[in-house]
């Protein structure tokens, strides 16, 4: 993908940045700049908020060409490359450090299906560990009970696989062995980690929503676009509590 170009008077903002600044024209030659270096002369650019999407000059679509986002952070890579600035002048060599940070940063954020997704919900302003965090301090101060975030359908396995962990814990301490529990066990953490992968496929079906949703760019769509943020924060938020659970089977198991 070629380097984006900056029209004068176009804004780039990140999650994290305030308000949007007007970017400004190449430091050097005071033509129009590119995101990343100026389109005329070649020099390397000041960073400018900028999301991970555009700093890639992809759109904020989650069904991302993983090949091409590999093809251009090795090539933003190469010419970001301290050794290449080592004989230019300080600003421009704290500007490539600044921007190979940056690089680094948002390929291995948008890479990962699942961090690419928790990133793009928070572009869109839900954070999880803030919606895990608020739900705590509402069943502290109210006295209800947490959420819950796993699905009805799977109350009861864990409820039986919680009864099960005891179990194994008790005979652990009292040296006992049971191989029947442990298959047991064993199946029921066979049955969580298919579940695991079933929650990303129901992930990537949601992307195909959001992806179309981006395309058609309509006004009306706002409330349809809501619902999608919330079934993916719900799946994401799904998919760690059973990730947990196996994790709780494991060191179970193990110790």
């Amino acid at each position: 993908m070629a380097e984006q170009a900056i029209t004068p008077g176009q804004t780039v903002t990140s999650a994290q940045a305030g308000p949007s600044e007007t970017t400004p024209s190449c430091w050097s030659c005071g033509t129009m700049r590119a995101v990343h270096f100026c389109s005329s002369c070649g020099k390397v650019q000041p960073p400018v908020p900028a999301d991970y999407f555009t700093f890639f000059g992809f759109p904020r679509k989650l069904n991302l060409d993983t090949a091409e986002l590999e093809k251009e952070f090795y090539a933003l890579s190469r010419r970001l490359h301290p050794d290449v600035f080592g004989q230019a002048a300080e600003r421009e060599r704290s500007w490539s450090l600044e921007q190979s940070s940056m690089l680094n940063d948002a390929y291995r954020t948008l890479k990962d299906p699942i961090r690419r997704t928790e990133y793009l919900l928070r572009l869109e302003g839900i954070e999880l560990e803030e919606q895990s965090k608020q739900a705590t301090e509402k069943a502290r101060a109210t006295g209800e009970l947490k959420k819950q975030v796993v699905p009805p359908d799977l109350l009861e396995e864990v409820f039986e696989l919680n009864m099960h962990l005891e179990e194994l814990r008790a005979q652990k301490k009292s040296g006992e062995d049971d191989p029947a529990l442990l298959e047991e066990i064993g199946k029921a953490k066979l049955s969580l980690e298919e579940k695991y992968d079933e929650l990303l496929d129901e992930l990537k079906h949601e992307w195909k929503d959001w992806d179309k949703l981006a395309d058609s760019g309509a006004d009306e769509t706002a409330a349809e676009r809501n619902k999608i943020l919330s079934r993916m924060l719900d799946i994401l938020n799904r998919r760690n509590y059973v990730r947990n659970l196996v994790r709780d089977v494991n060191e179970a198991m193990e110790n």
